[in-house]
């Protein structure tokens, strides 16, 4: 290397110390100055990064001027695209801005761009010299799972929905090829759409779990792919439809197993039965209460990974768990019609094999309008447990050992009827049994016991340490949470006048010294004791583009995550409202929310990781999942679906950018100076 190249290094680390504890994204480079895109391609570019310029030296014999301290971080909102340019709504789009301000007035503002590591169905380096299937399927003993639904075009498998991402360190890292500071990130794969021929594969395979191990450029922060590692799911007897995920604070990758098979019914389920035999490669041998649980990913210094599947936090569906700073106290969202919102308190802090599980009771005044008090939440045990010990009822018990469901009315006082997934159950448990129903059956039990089970499709949750506030989605406020809708229960005091689809984020204030419904003092500080709406969405008439939900106000968000330095909260889209979904900032200060990507139209936001500092770099994780997936309409056709007046435009398009429609991208946000102002 040269002196010259060695010049825009120390310059950059020169520039970092005068501005303190500021939030600097990685940088671009020049490319993206001109194309605000880049979902279109995979990741491996190489950019010639942008560095800030050295601060002038001091005159001799003068005092160095301080630092200048951080103060707050705006982003700047972005338009929506439009069929004026229909590229840019094929694609991942960004054409939104970060103003960094100081408190000795200066500030700096950065462009933001987004960049790719790959393009699902990639072959990318697996680290040993070889090649690797990005987000390709392996059944239980690691073989590649064929897709042979056309004959002469027969391939392995390969995801178009990747969903929760870490980006995280692990000390005495090392992996070769790596020439700046490691660091990895643990990406999983929710599903694959459908195969080759075009019918649903929707949960018939084990959702892959990978390690990558990424370059960290010390000069521009630029993550670059160096090895793919599929993690091994054979002691968690495979993965199902892993959705949104987290980072411990102990740095491990926290998934999730969503919409949880239901054990009555799984014998007969032709989804459950073709899961089980691309896993296993029978039928019959996969078992129920094997799956929906939280598996926990740890990666080693070398880039692989290992997973231990926890069996005491609920088997419920599972969206994305949030721990809180004490180490202990987990709060988990229930993607679910007549879901709960349930918390975990682990014995032993940075260990999730045991612990107790409540479930929430809400209070009168539960309201949507933000302006509104909001509403009081109590807690209901229902009990403890260890992993090991749910584990081993799990390969051992039947459905019917715990309880008796039916699904008509019994004419019998002794049953109790309740709404599990909006379908009306008439349930009595098994005397004896009440462990393995808290725990297996966590859904039915939790109603049985008298919880709010009233809350539809409460999503991602997260939390702003600094309030003591923990934030969660509803990604459709709507069927169990309106009056008179479909299995709506007074009693469970979430009782709506009317549905808004665009659905909206809920704020639980938290606190210590808290006592379940039972008098019992809950072991925690980070309690939620009370939940009010923070921010909702707009249902409106179709637009001129087909929204059915006000395009310039969150609809349907999904995955969120806070940033404490940044005092924002990051909201994704998962939504049936927007033609194309955002990703979103909130600042809780300012109330400004600004929009700063937009994914290909048809497609998901997904994958979204806020972190604050990793070597001195600011990163924001995004991805998306199945690009051009149009939905029908009435007539069972995109043509009167959301997408209607678009998908003939952009279908095409989609096609040629991810794989004939079969991709997706895994990636994150870059930024690069637009008028660097380092002092007055």
């Amino acid at each position: 290397m040269t002196d010259s190249n060695k010049a825009p290094v120390a310059s950059r680390r020169h520039a970092l110390k005068l501005l303190g504890a500021a939030p600097m994204l990685p940088l671009g480079g020049l490319a993206f100055l001109t194309a605000c895109g880049g979902g279109g391609g995979g990741g491996g570019q190489a950019f010639p990064p942008i560095v800030l310029p050295p601060a002038p030296a001091p005159a001799p014999g003068t005092t160095p001027a301080p630092a200048a301290n951080f103060v707050s971080a705006e982003f700047g909102s972005m338009a929506a695209p439009s069929l004026a340019d229909a590229a840019a709504m094929a694609t991942t789009t960004v054409g939104s801005t970060l103003k960094v301000s100081f408190d000795n007035g200066s500030s700096t503002e950065y462009k933001l761009a987004y960049q790719p590591f790959f393009l699902t169905g990639d072959m990318v380096s697996d680290g040993k010299g070889g090649k690797v299937l990005a987000g390709g399927y392996v059944d239980i003993n690691n073989k590649p799972i064929v897709d042979a639904s056309v004959v002469g075009k027969e391939r392995q498998f390969f995801s178009d929905a990747p969903d929760g991402s870490s980006l995280l360190t692990v000390p005495n890292a090392s992996v070769p090829g790596v020439k700046g500071k490691p660091v990895f990130a643990v990406v999983q794969f929710e599903y694959t759409t459908k195969n080759q021929a075009g019918a649903s594969t929707y949960g018939q395979l084990p959702s892959p779990i990978a390690v990558l191990t990424l370059d960290q450029d010390q000069a521009t922060g630029k993550l670059s792919l160096v090895k793919y590692h599929n993690v091994d799911m054979s002691s968690a007897h495979g993965l199902w439809i892993t959705c949104g995920a987290s980072l411990s604070p102990w740095g491990t990758h926290l998934s999730s197993e969503e919409y949880e098979p239901d054990a009555f019914t799984a014998s007969g389920n032709a989804q459950f039965k073709a899961y089980s035999k691309n896993v296993f490669g029978s039928e019959t041998t996969a078992k129920a209460y094997h799956y929906g649980h939280l598996p926990e990913v740890t990666v080693n210094p070398d880039g692989t990974g290992s997973v231990k599947k926890h069996y005491c936090l609920g088997r419920i569906s599972h969206e994305l768990i949030q721990v809180m700073p004490d180490n202990r106290t987990a709060l988990m969202g229930d993607d679910y019609t007549n879901g709960g919102l349930f918390m975990f308190v682990a014995d032993k802090e940075k260990d999730l094999s045991a612990g107790t599980l409540y479930v929430a009771k809400v209070g009168a005044g539960f309201s949507i309008d933000p302006s509104a008090a909001g509403a009081d939440l109590t807690w209901i045990k229902l009990g403890h447990a260890t992993s090991a010990e749910i584990e081993a009822l799990a390969n051992t018990v039947a459905p019917t050992d715990i309880m008796d469901v039916k699904f008509a009315d019994p004419a019998d006082a002794s049953y109790t009827k309740i709404f599990a997934d909006g379908v009306a159950q008439w349930v009595k448990l098994v005397p004896g049994m009440e462990k393995a129903a808290a725990f297996l059956e966590t859904h039915r039990y939790a109603n049985l016991v008298g919880a709010s089970m009233a809350f539809t499709k409460m999503e991602g949750t997260t939390v702003n340490a600094k309030d003591k506030v923990a934030y969660s989605a509803l990604a459709n406020i709507q069927d169990s949470m309106v009056k008179n809708g479909k299995a709506w229960r007074a009693e469970m005091n979430v009782s709506l006048d009317k549905l808004l689809k665009a659905g909206g984020v809920m704020a639980h204030s938290m606190a210590g010294g808290k006592k379940d419904t039972g008098g019992t003092a809950i072991n925690s500080d980070w309690v939620p004791f009370s939940t009010k709406a923070l921010i909702v969405g707009e249902d409106i008439a179709a637009d001129a583009l087909g929204n059915t939900a006000n395009p310039d106000k969150i609809a349907s968000p999904d995955n969120i995550k806070f940033s404490e330095k940044m005092r924002t909260l990051f909201i994704g889209e998962d939504s049936g409202n927007h033609v194309n979904n955002f990703l979103w900032a909130y600042n809780i200060d300012t109330k400004k929310l600004s929009r700063i990507l937009s994914t290909p139209a048809g497609a998901e936001c997904t994958g979204l990781h806020a972190v604050d500092e990793i070597n001195g770099w600011t990163y924001i994780m995004s991805n998306f999942q199945h690009p051009g997936d149009w939905g029908t309409g009435p007539s069972k056709t995109p043509a009167d679906g959301l997408h209607g007046k678009v998908y003939t435009t952009l279908d095409p398009l989609i096609k040629t950018n991810y794989k004939d429609g079969f991709s997706a991208v895994v990636g994150y946000l870059t930024a690069d100076p637009i008028q660097p102002k380092l002092a007055k």
